[in-house]
């Protein structure tokens, strides 16, 4: 197991001083972080108003730099791969050769991971000789984030250099072939939010990072899938490697039996409530994406079953698939074109 650096407040090896943890995040602290306006209520107490988080007021340009900037100038790492990790599956984090980590209440402008099973770090470091940067945790609809909040991270990714992006996720199976700890492709996702006008690249488009209309027809990189398969048959696993369509809900709340009815009818073959949007911002900006979901429970399809699909279920699937997961996506670092490489 790799040891991972992790830096504390105050230990003085990347030059933030003594200030803290939100002392990037105070006004005149670093340029370009924005601050957190004061306002009163309707008693006249003061409340504290993030700017971001009003509608209207998203992350300029500059905002990524400003998180990119802080990065690289406390990390030697330049990643050519990011890896965004599911519930459950942050192990993948212990793979890591000369691991340096982050917090995010560390991070100028990064938003806080609130759910079990996601620690909420920034890991950098080699896997299988790719220099990687992971999320141990991300972000969700759920917890009351915009979507364009949600995605932060992609975009700040692609100004440190990265030029593939790795979704991880834990997902419900829809397909009755699933079984728990199966392993799915994502070929195509349905972005159901999207249905209802809920997409990360609403509102103005910055030709910095990408077109106004971005083609989704090619989300997951082909080469990347036919390489999955051959990687899988090394491992000499008993059970296949599945492919499908993933189709992302907002949550929290699990599905009903006809909403999973639904769904299996609209071509789904797994569901979960992330990655959708992170894939969109990434394909935006350019970067090459591959994703697979690992199958955490099947969904519940009949009204007789007394079955009921729990969070921490999801957490102990992953748990049981961490080695086998931590494998398969080592062997696929290998696969990985060079940068400047035609996918």
């Amino acid at each position: 197991m790799a040891v991972t650096e992790t830096w504390k407040p105050g230990s003085g090896p990347r030059g933030r001083g003594s200030g803290g943890p939100g002392a990037a995040e105070r006004p005149g602290k670093e340029p370009g972080v924005r601050a957190k306006a004061q306002s009163r209520d309707a008693l006249g107490n003061r409340a504290r108003v993030t700017p971001v988080e009003r509608e209207g007021e998203r992350f300029t340009y500059e905002d990524y730099q400003t998180t990119a900037q802080w990065l690289l100038s406390h990390t030697k790492h330049r990643p050519q791969v990011a890896v965004i990790c599911g519930s459950g599956l942050g192990g993948l984090t212990n793979q890591l050769t000369q691991a340096q980590s982050f917090d995010y209440s560390e991070i100028p402008n990064f938003p806080r991971s609130t759910v079990p099973g996601h620690a909420g770090r920034l890991v950098f470091g080699f896997l299988n000789g790719k220099a990687c940067v992971m999320m141990q945790g991300r972000f969700h609809m759920y917890e009351g984030y915009p979507l364009w909040k949600v995605t932060f991270p992609v975009r700040v990714f692609r100004l440190l250099g990265v030029d593939t992006l790795v979704v991880t996720n834990a997902a419900g199976g829809l397909n009755p072939k699933f079984e728990v700890g199966d392993i799915m492709l994502i070929r195509d996702h349905i972005n159901l939010p999207g249905f209802s006008g809920q997409d990360p690249l609403i509102g103005p488009n910055d030709e910095r990072f990408g077109v106004r209309f971005p083609a989704m027809s090619d989300a997951y990189d082909r080469d990347m899938r036919q390489k999955a398969h051959i990687a899988w048959k090394q491992m000499g696993e008993e059970r296949e490697l599945q492919e499908g369509t993933y189709v992302m809900v907002a949550g929290p709340s699990f599905d009903t039996v006809v909403e999973s009815h639904l769904l299996q009818k609209l071509g789904a073959d797994a569901i979960g409530m992330s990655t959708v949007p992170e894939v969109i911002v990434a394909r935006h900006c350019g970067l090459r994406v591959f994703g697979f979901s690992l199958i955490t429970n099947k969904v519940v399809m009949d009204y007789e079953s007394l079955e009921k699909t729990t969070h921490e279920e999801v957490l102990e699937a992953g748990r049981q698939a961490a080695q086998k997961l931590e494998k398969f996506v080592s062997i696929l670092m290998a696969g990985i074109p060079q940068p400047g490489s035609a996918s």
